[in-house]
């Protein structure tokens, strides 16, 4: 099986094609916390930028991640940080 990681960095690279891409499972910081499994993988950490962003508030952003990552809340990802923003123009 496939870690929820690799999963999210998947969905999260070809739905977006971003030019940075953090993804950090952040689990055992919050180990008996509300949603919290044993196993982990159900918090993390992502900071993302994109040009797919352009455009877009911040609320959008966000909104549009949670559809893109919608199947990992519904199987055990319970809180999800985010940092989602365009490049920097050069």
């Amino acid at each position: 099986m496939t870690s929820r990681t690799v999963r999210i960095r998947k969905k999260l690279e070809e739905a977006f094609t971003p030019v940075r891409l953090e993804v950090t499972d952040d689990s055992a910081r919050h180990a008996g916390h509300a949603g919290a499994a044993p196993e982990g993988e159900t918090h993390f950490n992502v900071t993302i930028e994109s040009e797919a962003f352009d455009g877009l508030s911040r609320v959008q952003i966000q909104r549009t991640i949670h559809m893109v990552l919608r199947d990992e809340f519904e199987t055990g990802l319970h809180a999800l940080s985010l940092k989602a923003s365009v490049p920097p123009r050069q």
